[in-house]
């Protein structure tokens, strides 16, 4: 029997991610007004009795001069994609979208392929014939692995290498992720290594405190944020982009967006910004400055934000996007090793898919984005 699929209402949609435990904050209608470039549209799809069964935000960008479409579902969309019959899921989005003047359609599905526990990260990285984690045995394997088998079958292309350069355009396939549930706080915090643990105890010591902050905080995160950008040679994003984010997130929810700063001595030292829905929490962005790193703050600033995730029963702290690299010549292995300190799994999702409606314009549409 195939699925019906029909635009939702914003209502819909929330009530159908309020059932689930685990939904991206991309995946969530008011992902859409932070995206004011894209137009935005919530996709359901019916059984024949009528039940709601999947859901997805789909974002549409307009290609320069010409009245078509790239269709995106980051981290998305939310169906059943172990369900034998992924056609019936799929195609009907494709009709969907080519109807809506798409010429192609990218997709990031929530599927997990490879674990790595923190032991086999430590490992791997002392280990010199190690260069990247996709060449280390993993420690458990998910439904990933068969699912791109399954989408190549049915003509969608994984995007780009497969994301091992950790931070490239789109999602990242690779993520660091602290497990909450079913764990005291006392088993997470032996979870942390031996350095984390004493950069916390250090930070306290020097009356570091972390605060939670509210939009008018805002402007004294962004400071930081854009000397993080020069110091880690990135693109920053305007201030805007995060009142504009704060103020659609927490208009869908009051708790969806928090801010937390580290105060020292009358300084901020260290912000962050973290996103929860339902029992997935991430970390989303960091800065810092420079300035007084030996009193630790961001060890400190990340304890409270761990602390406040599992406080809020959360099964999983995210920590987000990191490399796969294990070269020490490589600065992003010094994040890795951080995250994975503070006993993160490093995780390799399914990646990216592209289905090109129209080969012309998705060939000029990678051409273009190549080029900017």
């Amino acid at each position: 029997m195939s699925l019906t699929l029909r635009p939702l209402t914003r209502a819909e949609h929330l009530a159908f991610v309020a059932e689930r435990p685990s939904v991206s904050h991309m995946q969530v209608p008011s992902w859409g007004d932070v995206k004011p470039d894209w137009r935005a549209e919530s996709l359901g799809w019916f059984e024949a009795d009528g039940r709601l069964v999947g859901a997805g935000l789909v974002l549409l960008r307009p290609l320069p001069k010409v009245k078509r479409y790239l269709a995106y579902l980051p981290e998305g969309p939310v169906i059943d994609w172990g369900a034998p019959g992924l056609e019936r899921w799929l195609e009907p989005m494709l009709a969907h979208l080519k109807g809506r003047g798409a010429f192609s359609v990218k997709m990031g599905p929530p599927v997990v392929a490879r674990r790595w526990s923190p032991e086999a990260v430590k490992a791997a990285i002392a280990d010199p014939g190690a260069h990247r984690l996709s060449d280390v045995p993993a420690t458990s394997c998910g439904p990933g692995l068969d699912l791109a088998e399954r989408l190549r079958r049915m003509g969608w292309r994984q995007t780009g290498s497969g994301g091992e350069e950790g931070f490239a355009a789109g999602q990242p396939r690779y993520v660091c992720q602290v497990p909450l549930g079913d764990r005291s706080l006392e088993d997470v915090h032996r979870g942390l290594n031996q350095q984390w643990r004493r950069n916390i105890k250090k930070a306290e010591k020097a009356g570091v405190k972390i605060v939670r902050g509210g939009p008018e905080d805002l402007p004294a995160f962004y400071g930081l944020y854009t000397e993080t950008a020069e110091r880690d040679r990135f693109i920053p994003r305007p201030l805007p982009y995060f009142q504009r984010m704060w103020a659609a997130l927490t208009a869908e929810d009051p708790d969806r967006m928090r801010l937390y700063l580290a105060h020292h001595d009358g300084d901020v030292l260290a912000a962050a910004t973290m996103l929860i829905v339902g029992r997935h929490v991430w970390y989303s962005y960091g800065a810092s400055t420079s300035r007084k790193r030996e009193v630790q703050p961001n060890n400190a600033m990340q304890w409270r934000m761990m602390c406040d995730a599992h406080e809020l029963g959360a099964d999983v702290y995210d920590f987000r996007g990191i490399a796969d690299t294990l070269e020490e010549s490589d600065h992003l292995l010094g994040l890795l090793r951080f995250k994975v300190g503070a006993g993160g799994e490093a995780v390799e999702y399914v990646g990216e898919w592209d289905f090109p409606l129209n080969r012309l314009l998705h060939k000029a549409f990678d051409i273009y984005m190549a080029r900017r």
